[in-house]
């Protein structure tokens, strides 16, 4: 299950995400499903606002620490608080380092020169790296499907960032900050794919945002210096973003993922960059012209070949 907040690293049908089986959805998870997607959406224009409030490793590390802790407290109110298991613990230090901290940076450090819409779609093409990866580093077959998935993708991404060819700087970094996310997510899900979770996403995730948050800290002072003061801006948007599109998220994700079929999850979540796009336009007057368009399309496109390849595969 991918996401731009920090949240299961695997597929819906993983371990972490949900049981084998799906049950029969209720109106109410829709409910919570279509939230989720809302809440996701929802994240990318308000942290490009708390960006430009706060340093961006900054705010990745207040955002993932103020996530770590509400999630241990609510651990620690059902009794349910453990060390990671020795089994568990490689991937709570991969996926808080590389998922999370890495993700976290490198996305917001994008935002504060891109507009959050266009962002999002690249950041949310994590599959299409997914597949070529495994077939390197995992030695999974690479169908025609999924071919055909991977390039239509990559088109994709290229047509969006195309604007930026013409005047190579700042921008073509950006884009370039935004795949390098997305290669980190991918690197995340191939390390720890085929992995037997001792305990619950619940009772790993603040574990991995504590990891997160530790490995930012340090970053953050070296690159931009003390902690900065935080305007009433910036801490309205981490209001939203650590408990609602973080915390809340992680175990939004996690239960709908046990009420959803992997493939219904994944198609759902693809609206959320499109959603992402709508709302950026609406509150932030983000333009959205026709190599957007076309590289949403592409991108949408090569991510939904990749996901039915892996299914059927």
């Amino acid at each position: 299950m991918n996401s731009t907040c920090g949240h299961p690293v695997n597929d819906s049908s993983s371990a972490i995400a949900a049981p084998a089986r799906a049950i029969n959805p209720k109106p109410r998870d829709w409910l919570l499903l279509l939230s989720l997607v809302l809440i996701w959406a929802v994240s990318w224009p308000v942290i490009k606002i708390g960006v430009g409030q706060i340093p961006p490793i900054w705010y990745g590390c207040f955002r993932y620490a103020i996530a770590a802790l509400i999630l241990f407290g609510v651990l620690i109110a059902r009794r349910e608080l453990a060390l990671p298991s020795s089994a568990d613990l490689p991937f709570v230090v991969v996926s808080g380092t590389l998922q999370m901290a890495a993700y976290s940076a490198l996305t917001g450090l994008a935002l504060t020169i891109l507009p959050p819409g266009r962002a999002s779609v690249l950041a949310f093409s994590t599959p299409i790296v997914v597949a070529p990866l495994a077939a390197w580093r995992l030695g999974e077959d690479l169908g025609p499907k999924m071919v055909a998935g991977v390039l239509i993708g990559c088109a994709g991404t290229a047509v969006i960032a195309s604007p930026s060819f013409a005047v190579a700087g700042k921008q073509t970094l950006a884009y370039a900050m935004l795949m390098a996310a997305a290669t980190a997510w991918a690197v995340t899900i191939v390390t720890v794919r085929g992995h037997r979770f001792a305990s619950s996403a619940l009772s790993l995730a603040p574990w991995q945002m504590l990891i997160a948050a530790i490995v930012l800290l340090p970053t953050a002072i070296s690159v931009e210096g003390p902690p900065p003061a935080i305007s009433p801006l910036g801490a309205a948007t981490l209001v939203y973003v650590a408990p609602v599109a973080t915390a809340f998220a992680y175990w939004a994700v996690v239960e709908a993922g046990r009420r959803f079929a992997a493939s219904a999850m994944s198609m759902a979540l693809l609206a959320t960059p499109s959603l992402g796009l709508l709302i950026s336009a609406w509150a932030l007057n983000e333009p959205i012209d026709v190599s957007l368009v076309a590289g949403v399309a592409l991108t949408a496109t090569g991510i939904r070949l990749t996901i039915a390849a892996r299914r059927s595969g």
